[in-house]
């Protein structure tokens, strides 16, 4: 398990947003930072304070990301064609373990790095473990026959707490989820402003 894990709603009361749209989220109750200088009065943030920000609020809402994971992610991101901050999400939402808390086969994204970890996840009818697993467009995300009756995946997929994603097509009754298309940031259902731009600014500096 992630040490990240225990620790969660830390991010959030560190960035003042509830990044994952959580009714539990301490930032709903206590809008200021953990300890006991939380609740100071900020000082006006530089422009490499908020690149680092929104650089640590992206790769924190993907929950078990290591920063070499993410740096790696960028570096991949910047070879591409096309825009780096769009083909950086577009990276990020193709992981395994995303396009699983996508369907809604788990309720956060810890969970679903511990759903794959553990075998409960096939791609394309053939397991697959390993969460940073890049899913590819018509690539067929499912659960496990023998792990379909796990009282995680159902309460997951009835709650109404989060929409399923534009870019993925999910069939409830068999439990798959078929990766559409690689998504651009306006599609991306996060709860709060994610800005991949200043991530791009962050290490192209």
């Amino acid at each position: 398990m992630s040490k990240r894990h225990s620790a969660k709603y830390k991010i959030d009361r560190r960035m003042g947003e509830n990044i994952w749209g959580r009714p539990k989220s301490p930032v709903n109750t206590r809008a200021y930072g953990p300890g006991q200088h939380g609740q100071r009065r900020k000082q006006k943030v530089s422009d490499f304070g908020l690149q680092l920000r929104a650089k640590q609020k992206l790769k924190g809402y993907y929950g078990n990301l290591t920063e070499k994971q993410f740096s790696r992610t960028y570096t991949e991101a910047a070879r591409r064609k096309g825009n780096t901050s769009e083909n950086l999400i577009a990276l990020l939402e193709s992981r395994l373990d995303a396009i699983v808390y996508r369907a809604k086969f788990v309720p956060t994204v810890f969970a679903a790095r511990q759903f794959v970890n553990h075998g409960h996840v096939l791609v394309n009818g053939k397991r697959a473990n390993i969460a940073s697993y890049r899913v590819k467009v018509g690539d067929v995300v499912s659960v496990r026959e023998r792990s379909k009756n796990m009282a995680l995946v159902l309460e997951a997929l009835q709650s109404s707490e989060r929409e399923f994603a534009d870019y993925i097509e999910v069939d409830v009754k068999a439990m798959s989820a078929t990766f559409i298309r690689a998504p651009e940031l306006s599609e991306v259902p996060y709860p709060v402003k994610m800005e991949p731009n200043l991530v791009v600014e962050f290490y192209a500096s």
